[in-house]
């Protein structure tokens, strides 16, 4: 079993002083995706075939309306016939030893690694993230792998054997906890059978491929499904695809179909073929993929985690300097686009406006534009969609708050959609403060004593990630114990709110961000796609 350790390439660079390299990689990299891998057409897979489908997807890229390729417009039958696959490599794939699946997935990692710049390039284009997102994304789903193979393992598949050694004594009737003959007792785990992996476009390669390698590694098939419809990351999902084929996944194992949400979605939560959907995305479309199920009397596993409006709370006794650091990067990182993204700050007054000229001065230093510029930090909106809600959101804050800075639309001319980091004052009741946005959008209210801003940070439906900046040992230890959100961070510097690592801090969404309460990259994740036989043989 070999021992697990986090990717963390930007890291290992920087200590070797080696930047320049890295950048020559990244840019490397980018030149050859733009010169031999986009304005293709790209096939569904669906039992380790190729499917082209009547109709197609055009994806362009977000940060200037490149043509990134043209994907299949799978239908709900193709969905089915997918399912159909699956089910029919599931007897196979779940009698494969654990161990043969987990070196299956650490020779994925492998295959990842040897392309980490490439795969990391082609993302950058097609969802609009910097080079160190994207490289850090792509170490991510490295360490799913790995980590997941090294759980298993560690845990010997989760199977458990035990004896209860016969009694001397006979009962002329059996009754519970009765003497009796020599027992042999298998508590194991099986696999369920087919899951529907439904992707997210903001974390196109490391949480699909924590979300499906999960599936995988615990003997579970797959119909993997990457964000297809406005919020396009096609690209990254077949690369998923071809690298799990590589690496020795069997045909049919793990499927690739692309297509809109309202048709496969709906196929594979409809079909009661697929016995689990794991999900990350919007918490009205997780709890609405959930209540169809179960009102068509269907018994599915659903694995989701369904986003956050997470807060930061900055005490008086905080360094502001790191706050502000925390805050602004975890705000405006991946222009907001990210379930963890701090939205939200909780200040208390005496410290607010020191607080507000440090944060507003770093966030308008912050540099916008194309991400593939090593230099630019905040990149393009994903969408249209997403525009509107920027200027709808900039509406309610000049009718009801005070814009601090921000709330413009920057480069003009540009044919990606770029908004200016925004920050805003306004009082925790207004919607600004309980709508997850999506966006490089952050709101600010002050509070006078510690429990009041607790209690702000806790008035949300979600409860993904939290973050506090404060000296007072009080006050941490109240954090600690009173903050209702699974992930938590106190003093943090690269990041108020984001920046899990797989293997040291589970990510996981309480409330509205989730729905087990086990989150990935931890102990407990593998055990969510298995169900529990005690098996009793009498000798």
């Amino acid at each position: 079993m070999d021992a697990f350790s986090n990717e963390s390439t930007y890291k290992k660079f920087l200590e070797q002083g080696d930047e320049q390299r890295f950048d020559l990689l990244f840019d490397g990299a980018l030149e050859k995706a733009k010169r031999e891998i986009f304005n293709k057409r790209f096939p569904a897979y669906i039992g380790g075939k190729e499917i082209i489908a009547e109709k197609e997807l055009t994806e362009y890229s977000p940060i200037d309306g490149m043509l990134i390729g043209k994907f299949q417009y799978c239908t709900r039958e193709d969905a089915g016939k997918a399912v159909d696959a699956a089910l029919d490599a599931f007897s196979g794939w779940s009698k494969t030893d654990y161990r043969e699946r987990a070196a299956i997935m650490r020779k994925a990692a492998d295959l990842f690694r040897n392309q980490k710049f490439l795969i990391s390039a082609i993302m950058s284009v097609e969802n609009g993230k910097t080079r160190y997102e994207s490289v850090g994304e792509v170490d991510e789903a490295i360490d799913f792998l790995n980590y997941y193979a090294y759980e298993l393992e560690k845990n010997k598949g989760y199977g458990i054997r035990k004896k209860i050694g016969e009694s001397r004594v006979k009962v002329s009737a059996g009754f519970q906890g009765a003497p009796g003959n020599s027992e042999q007792i298998s508590n194991i785990m099986k696999p369920y059978g087919v899951f529907g992996v439904i992707a997210p476009f903001n974390f196109p390669i490391s949480i699909s491929t924590g979300m499906s390698s999960a599936a995988l590694i615990t003997g579970n098939t797959v119909v993997f499904k990457p964000s297809s419809t406005d919020n396009m990351t096609m690209l990254t999902g077949l690369y998923i695809y071809k690298i799990f084929e590589e690496a020795g996944v069997p045909p049919g194992v793990f499927n690739y179909i692309t297509g809109p949400g309202s048709e496969l979605g709906d196929e594979l939560v409809s079909n009661p073929k697929v016995k689990g959907i794991i999900f990350t995305g919007s918490k009205k479309t997780g709890f609405g993929m959930m209540a169809k199920s179960y009102s068509l009397g269907l018994h599915k596993t659903f694995i989701v985690e369904l986003g956050g409006k997470d807060p930061a709370i900055v005490s008086k006794s905080a360094d502001l300097d790191i706050a502000v650091e925390g805050i602004s990067s975890s705000a405006f990182g991946y222009s907001g686009q990210k379930c963890s993204a701090c939205s939200r700050v909780y200040v208390q007054e005496s410290v607010k406006e020191e607080f507000i000229s440090k944060l507003s001065e770093r966030t308008r230093n912050l540099r916008i534009g194309n991400p593939l510029v090593k230099e630019n930090y905040v990149g393009p909106l994903i969408s249209q969609k997403s525009l509107i809600k920027f200027n709808e959101a900039v509406a309610e804050a000049e009718a009801h708050g005070r814009i601090i800075c921000g709330g413009k639309i920057a480069g003009p001319g540009a044919e990606g959609i770029y908004v200016e980091p925004t920050i805003v004052e306004i009082d925790h009741s207004n919607r600004l403060f309980h709508e997850e946005l999506f966006l490089p959008f952050l709101v600010i209210d002050s509070y006078k004593d510690f429990s009041e801003a607790i209690a702000k940070a806790n008035d949300t439906e979600y409860g993904l990630t939290a973050g506090l900046y404060s000296k007072n040992r009080t006050e941490i230890n109240e954090f600690l114990k009173k903050i209702e959100a699974g992930v938590v961070y106190v003093n943090r510097k690269i990041g108020a709110t984001t920046g899990a690592m797989v293997g040291s801090q589970v990510f996981v969404g309480w409330k509205g961000s989730g729905t087990t309460g086990k989150g990935t990259g931890g102990r407990f994740y593998l055990q969510q796609f298995l169900q529990e036989q005690s098996q009793t043989v009498v000798k």
